[in-house]
Parts: C-alpha cells; sequence; structure tokens
C-alpha cells in the first residue's frame, strides 16, 4: 500500500513535468518561465522548493531539542516578514530591475568583474551548502523504510564509504535531473507547485493520525518532565539549551533582514513573477501558506520526543533506541531520532503518506537548488569571463541551453561525491548558516546598498564580499575540521595541561554565531570604503527601469505598481484591487494577532511566572488556530493556484520570445 501511493504521486509529478516541457522555446524560459507566474502558482510553488526533506529533517533536528519553544521565540519575526512582504523589501527593486539572476543585477550596478567575482563565489558557497542535501535525504529513507546498510573500505585509504547510501542518493539525484532537465524553470515550478498542494493535503491527515496516536494530555505530561532550564514548553526557562536560545533567534532576525533574496538557492523564483506587484503579493500570501507546515513538523519532532521519554508505546520506542545505538554517530544519532521514531510508530499507509510528503520535498529542492546552481555558474561565471576576453557574441539559444543544462548535470556529479566523504559535526541549520555566509555574508550589505544606496561603490563592493566570505570560510573550517581535530590531538600532547584538557569537545561559536559576526563586519567594510572612494554617479532611474526608462507593461499583466517608496510602500496602494486589500488586511491581523500576544505575554512574565498548564493551553489554541486557517488556506490556494497555472500556460502558447532576453548584459 505504501509503495504504491508513493508510485501513484510520483506519476502525477513527472506527467505534469513532461507535458510543461512544450512551453521551453528560449533561454528566458528555461531561466524565468518567461516571467509569466501569477501569485498563487509563486507562492505555492516557491514554499515547495524551500521545504525540502533536509530543511524537514533539520527542523525536527531543532524542535526535539527545544519543542514547542521554539515557536514562541520565531513569533518574533513575524513582524519583519510582515514589513518585508507588505513594503516589497528586495523583491520589488530587484524586480524592476529585469535581471534573471543576482550577480546580473550585480553587473548593472557595479562591473562585469564584480559580476564574475560574485557569481563564482555565490555558486561555491551554494554547492558546499547543497553539497550535504542528497546524503541527508537518503539517511532519512534509509531509517525510514528501514533499508540495509552496506559499508564499503576504499583500498589503500582507509576511507569507508557507505554503498547504500551511494545508491539511494543517486536515485534522489536522477529523479530530480530529468525534471529539471526537461523544461528548466517551468518544469521546476509546475512540479514545485504540484508537490506543494500535494504535501498541505497530506500534512492535514498526518496531524489528525499525530494527534490521535499521541493524546494533548500525554504530550503535555511528557514535556513537563524536561529538566529545570531546558523546558519543553515554557519557553523562559530555556537558559541552558546550548544552542536553540532567545539569542539563536535575535541573531536570526537580523539575518532574516540582512540576507532576504541573498541567497540564491531558488533565483528563479526572483524572476518569474509576471509584474513586481504579482512578486510582492506571493510574499504577502506566504505566511498563509506556511501554516500547516509551520505547525505540522513541529509537532513530529515533539511527539517523537514523547515517544523516546514516556511509556506509550514501549516496543516502538526500544526498536527506535536499537536502530539509533546502532548508527553509532552521535550527531548523525540526534539527525535521524525523529525519522527513526516516526517509521516505528505510523501505521500502514500513512508511513506511505510520509515518504510522499519527503518524495516531494526532496525533488522540490532538489529541481530548484540544481537548476539555480547550474545556471549561476553559466550565466554570473562561465559567459561574464567568456565576454572579458573579448567574446561579446551569443551563442545561439540552442548552444546556450545546452550549457545550461551540462552545467546542471555538473553540480549533480559534484553533489553526490560531496554528500559521499563529508563529515558532518554540527547541526544542520547552523551548517546552513555558515556555508550560506561564504556569499551571503557579505552580499547583503552589496545588495541593499546597491539597491538603496547611490552612493555606494564598486570599491564598497568588492572590499564588503572578500571580508564576509573569508570570516565565513574560517568559521566553517574551525567549526566542523580543525576544532574537532586539533583539540583532541592537543589533548592527548599534552595530558598534565589543565586548560588544555578543559577545552570543550565543539568550538564555542555555531554556524549562526559566525555568519552574524560575518554580516557585521561585511556592512562596515561596504559603507566605510564606499565612502572613502569617488561617487559613482549613478543613475538609478534606469536602472530600476523608471520614467523615461520604464519596461513595457507585459501582456497579461493586470497590475504594475506605480513607484511607492518609503513608509507608504507598507500601505495599500492604487495599484491593489479589492481581493488585493482583502488579502492586504487578511495578513495584518494574522500577523499582529500572533505578534500582540508575543508582546503581552513576555511583558506578563515580568509580573507573574506562567506555570506549565498556562503554556500547554497557549499551545493548544495555536494548534487549534493553525489547524483551521490551514485547512481553509490549502482549499484557497488549491483553486488559485491552478487558475495560475493554466494562466501561465496560456501566455506561454502566445508570448513573443526575444532571442536577446538570456541574462546578458551589453
Amino acid at each position: 500500500m505504501d509503495l504504491g501511493i508513493i508510485g501513484v504521486i510520483l506519476a502525477i509529478v513527472i506527467g505534469f513535468a513532461i507535458y510543461s516541457q512544450r512551453y521551453t522555446r528560449s533561454v528566458a524560459d528555461f531561466l524565468s518561465a518567461n516571467r509569466c507566474a501569477g501569485r498563487y502558482l509563486l507562492t505555492v510553488a516557491s514554499g515547495s522548493a524551500g521545504m525540502g526533506a533536509i530543511s524537514i529533517v533539520a527542523t525536527w533536528e531543532k524542535f526535539y531539542q527545544s519543542g514547542f519553544t521554539a515557536l514562541f521565540w520565531g513569533q518574533m519575526l513575524a513582524p519583519l516578514g510582515l514589513l518585508m512582504a507588505l513594503s516589497g523589501w528586495i523583491i520589488y527593486r530587484y524586480r524592476e530591475t529585469r535581471a534573471m539572476t543576482l550577480a546580473q543585477f550585480l553587473e548593472m550596478r557595479y562591473s562585469r568583474r564584480f559580476r564574475v567575482f560574485s557569481g563564482a563565489l555565490c555558486w561555491l558557497s551554494g554547492v558546499l551548502n547543497y553539497g550535504i542535501f542528497p546524503a541527508v535525504t537518503a539517511r532519512f529513507f534509509i531509517y525510514f523504510l528501514g533499508l540495509p546498510v552496506h559499508m564499503w573500505t576504499v583500498p589503500g585509504t582507509g576511507l569507508e564509504l557507505n554503498l547504500t547510501l551511494g545508491v539511494v542518493m543517486a536515485i534522489i539525484l536522477i529523479s530530480a535531473l530529468f525534471v529539471t532537465l526537461s523544461g528548466g524553470q517551468i518544469s521546476v515550478m509546475v512540479t514545485d507547485f504540484i508537490q506543494g498542494q500535494i504535501s498541505n493535503i497530506v500534512f492535514l491527515i498526518l496531524l489528525g493520525v499525530m494527534l490521535y496516536l499521541f493524546p494533548w494530555s500525554v504530550i503535555v505530561d511528557t514535556l513537563m518532565q524536561a529538566p529545570e532550564g531546558a523546558s519543553k514548553l515554557n519557553p523562559f526557562d530555556t537558559g541552558s539549551l546550548p544552542d536553540f536560545n532567545p539569542l539563536f533567534f535575535l541573531i536570526l532576525m537580523f539575518l532574516t533582514v540582512y540576507n532576504y533574496m541573498v541567497w540564491q538557492g531558488s533565483q528563479g523564483y526572483n524572476a518569474s513573477a509576471i509584474s513586481p506587484h504579482e512578486a510582492k503579493m506571493a510574499g504577502i500570501l506566504a505566511q498563509f501558506r506556511s501554516g500547516v507546515t509551520y505547525l505540522l513538523i513541529p509537532l513530529a519532532a515533539i511527539c517523537a520526543y514523547v515517544l523516546m521519554n514516556a511509556p506509550v508505546h514501549e516496543a516502538a520506542t526500544l526498536a527506535t533506541q536499537s536502530t539509533l545505538d546502532a548508527i553509532g554517530d552521535p550527531q548523525l544519532a540526534k539527525q535521524m531520532t525523529t525519522t527513526v521514531a516516526m517509521s516505528q510508530i505510523l501505521p500502514i499507509g500513512v508511513v506511505g503518506l510520509l515518504a510522499v510528503v519527503m518524495i516531494m520535498a526532496s525533488l522540490g529542492t532538489d529541481t530548484t537548488y540544481l537548476h539555480s546552481w547550474g545556471s549561476i555558474f553559466v550565466q554570473d561565471v562561465l559567459f561574464p569571463i567568456r565576454q572579458l576576453r573579448g567574446h561579446e557574441d551569443r551563442l545561439t539559444p540552442e548552444t546556450h541551453l545546452r550549457w545550461l543544462r551540462w552545467s546542471i548535470v555538473g553540480v549533480a556529479a559534484f553533489t553526490w561525491c560531496f554528500s559521499m566523504i563529508f563529515p558532518l559535526k554540527e547541526y544542520i541549520l547552523m551548517y546552513f548558516q555558515a556555508t550560506g555566509a561564504i556569499f551571503t555574508g557579505g552580499a547583503g550589505a552589496v545588495l541593499i546598498g546597491g539597491l538603496y544606496w547611490k552612493r555606494g561603490t564598486t570599491s564598497g563592493a568588492w572590499a564588503s564580499m572578500i571580508v564576509g566570505s573569508f570570516l565565513a570560510v574560517g568559521g566553517i573550517l574551525t567549526i566542523n575540521i580543525i576544532w574537532p581535530n586539533a583539540v583532541p590531538a592537543l589533548q592527548n600532547a599534552y595530558p598534565a595541561s589543565e586548560w588544555i584538557q578543559s577545552l570543550p569537545e565543539k568550538f564555542w561559536l555555531n554556524g549562526v554565531h559566525m555568519a552574524f559576526l560575518a554580516s557585521l563586519s561585511a556592512t562596515a567594510t561596504y559603507v566605510i570604503v564606499s565612502l572613502l572612494s569617488p561617487d559613482p554617479q549613478l543613475n538609478m532611474d534606469k536602472l530600476l527601469h523608471r520614467g523615461e526608462y520604464e519596461a513595457k507593461t507585459p501582456e497579461g499583466a493586470d497590475h504594475i505598481a506605480p513607484v511607492v517608496t518609503g513608509w507608504r510602500g507598507l500601505l495599500p496602494g492604487a495599484e491593489f484591487t479589492r481581493g488585493d486589500r482583502i488579502i492586504y488586511y487578511l495578513k495584518l491581523g494574522w500577523v499582529m494577532f500572533f505578534f500582540v500576544t508575543f508582546i503581552g505575554i513576555s511583558l506578563w512574565q515580568v509580573f507573574y511566572k506562567w506555570p506549565d498548564q498556562w503554556w500547554a493551553n497557549w499551545w493548544l489554541i495555536n494548534l487549534i488556530l493553525t489547524g483551521v486557517t490551514g485547512t481553509l488556506t490549502t482549499i484557497w490556494f488549491l483553486i488559485g493556484g491552478f487558475k495560475d497555472l493554466k494562466a501561465m500556460f496560456a501566455r506561454l502558447s502566445t508570448i513573443q520570445r526575444d532571442a536577446e532576453d538570456d541574462g546578458t548584459v551589453n
């Protein structure tokens, strides 16, 4: 039954990928769906792309350690998401530039040589970040489905390789390659949309099953037994948590603003909207889209914690612990705890549904990342180098597309090799932040300054990018390689040295700390060097296609927003229809409800500390509210998404292709 469910759903997704091939007729189609996507299609598809199987495992890892408390501190980010979505922070101006990749914008704003450097840095950061995706996803399926593990020692090296891991990763990557190579961004977006809709429906089913297997009273009683300082219910009693504590979320708040749209793992979606207004509306709708996943994914990890700490399903608990003990690597065992627990407790049929969600999540992220990093290598490294060497002639669309497809295959091959040998020594989310900061550490300042500050210079951009990447690379090497190997060596060499013996096993800064330091240093460098450099005399109207440079309105785009600046950008403008305004105020009310309650509860704790039972009641209210709204929005986005899908196919059938619209800056 489980395999049948998986087979049917995969057949549907692959069928849509094959169907969408016919609409890819140009480079712009392959890179950005020729900018023909509507808001519902964008928000569901990009949400599916961002919810990879590795992201689910990483979130399980976080919530298994922190319980419901991480949800409370995460609500600090709600106003930031609201302000950025309603104001069109970054996305509006970026879409006005009509750039297909971030590095293309950096050439338009700074220089071609800087585009090559930043494109190479972006690609390096991206493939290293993506390098562990297939391994984490494959391990999920190995331990969730109970596949036998076969090890092989490379002759003469002592290096052990997991052959089962290699085979499962190959299957995952080949499936993703088929979809990605079929039709580029069009196939990726269409299949991500279908996967997102299926996942939302399955999540609602899983939510009911989890609460049936683990009654709310059992969950609460188990979480109340957590030790003092590491509460799973009370967010104000988490001082002993070493990683996912309030400081983690404060830093994340800063990085959310600083890195918004900088990370290019889903760069195709940044350029796919039919207009800046549709891109803005997709961001506003995203809050409703994530409601079901926001609840179900943490709840699964919390139920796994209950399974491991309460005598409700003893046979499943013993089987889970036995499997985790056999893994050997403590960090990997932490990573796989929720996965193994779910495999032992879920009934037949539901196992297949969860496997479908993970396959959909894996396929959605893998196709998007392969498309992004493969395209960036060609568009932002190879082609600009080719131009710097004097080759200004354009490739034919057929040759251009062939280069893009081979680059995507190359990214898949590198990722398979990297996943086979890299030893991850920290939490997945920490690794994400550290590797991402190789590029985002400096690129955040470069992008924000490039779009909003005329005084920003090319020299400032170079200095910012170099400083940010240097600190990020140093952090990765220190956390994962230098510190874990150097400390045991020193302790063995100097057994009598008290301070050497007292050194911690893990480096005292994690990936989030290193990303924060790299971002602050890069920002200061950008501002200082720019002020010390000559004024670039930038024409912002030309860069943003405003005034006399205004771009022609795309066919089928109903609402092109006028230029709105400052705080007025937070209010519905003339381009908002009545339906847009309703969505706007629904979004505002939903986010502000949770933020106001966050502030109110926080102030309440100053005068009276809530007992654990009060916190349990608050989380139950969250559960009910999110479950109801998640059901309604799933239906809403299902209808709106298929309308957008039909409209996109209609536009792509009639739109006039421009052979010169290939990401090249003349």
